[in-house]
């Protein structure tokens, strides 16, 4: 018996190993990563997970109407500046330093879906088209979560394209303010505002299932300027790159809410993170979501910091 066991491990061991595989959930992550500096903090985290299996990253556009009126955006010069390019490029320079350029990484749309007076005509890209195939690949049981850090084009014009997706994913977002209290909408904000077409298809599209990061709730995690220089190495690639990020970005930022990264770690860690059923807003298909309403900022703040280190 004694010497039959290792032989029955060996034989076992495939069997083990796919099933552990296939127990990671599959996630998709979308970012308008050239926007700012916090989406970088949030792709390294999840790409650093070992409990799930991020099997693509897009880029995602932040087109604004402060691109046509200031000669800058944050260090960039407004007039040469192509935000989904840009966006692209950092995406690809993450994934080389951190020897995962194995995981998809497709470029996405470079402007809203519809047009700025309203519609929804999705925008085709291989953003789009990589999600549509991701979901495409899952088992039956299986479902791709989808977390977008910028506007929702992407994963509005996959579900446009592919309407058959719809049961196979989950979405969460990082969109709007909503105030639990009074339970009132506010979409005045960034990532709504440039593609309120996407954001409204998502609140509408009857059969998704969403939650939203809302502004109200991803506000307390922020990091101090002086204490994350010191904490992360400018011997190592990954930290130099998020440490130059800030620097070149929002030097002038002493304390930086760290947006993109509230949505991962609450994900990643939803024991730590509050989620209620709410209704959309009034102007919307009348349904449920769901929204994030609380966090607990300082442990998921150390979490990052944590799997940071790990090597």
């Amino acid at each position: 018996l004694m010497k039959t066991l290792p032989t029955l491990f060996l034989i076992l061991l495939p069997a083990l190993t796919n099933l552990c595989l296939a127990q990671k959930q599959k996630v998709w992550l979308d970012a308008d990563t050239g926007n700012e500096m916090d989406d970088l903090y949030a792709i390294v985290r999840l790409v650093k997970e070992p409990s799930v299996d991020l099997v693509g990253l897009s880029s995602a556009h932040f087109n604004n109407a402060d691109l046509l009126t200031f000669e800058k955006w944050n260090a960039y010069d407004a007039k040469t500046l192509k935000p989904v390019v840009e966006s692209q490029r950092i995406n690809e320079e993450i994934l080389q330093i951190l020897q995962r350029t194995d995981i998809a990484h497709p470029i996405g749309a470079d402007r809203q879906i519809g047009w700025a007076w309203g519609q929804q005509q999705y925008r085709d890209s291989p953003g789009a088209r990589g999600i549509i195939d991701a979901a495409g690949k899952l088992k039956p049981g299986e479902q791709l979560h989808v977390l977008t850090l910028g506007p929702l084009t992407n994963i509005a014009s996959a579900i446009m394209i592919a309407p058959d997706i719809l049961p196979k994913i989950k979405v969460y977002c990082l969109a709007a303010r909503y105030d639990p209290k009074t339970k009132v909408w506010n979409k005045s904000e960034f990532n709504v505002r440039n593609d309120l077409n996407a954001f409204d298809y998502v609140l509408d599209r009857e059969g998704l299932d969403l939650t939203v990061m809302t502004l109200d709730a991803a506000r307390p995690l922020a990091f101090q300027r002086e204490n994350t220089y010191q904490r992360l190495d400018e011997n190592n690639k990954i930290e130099q790159l998020l440490e130059n990020r800030w620097r070149e970005q929002n030097p002038q930022d002493e304390t930086r809410i760290m947006w993109d990264l509230a949505l991962v770690e609450a994900y990643l860690k939803p024991e730590l993170a509050q989620i209620k059923t709410v209704k959309t807003p009034p102007e919307n298909t009348k349904r449920k979501v769901y929204a994030y309403v609380h966090l607990d900022e300082k442990v998921l703040a150390e979490d990052f910091w944590t799997v940071l280190k790990k090597r």
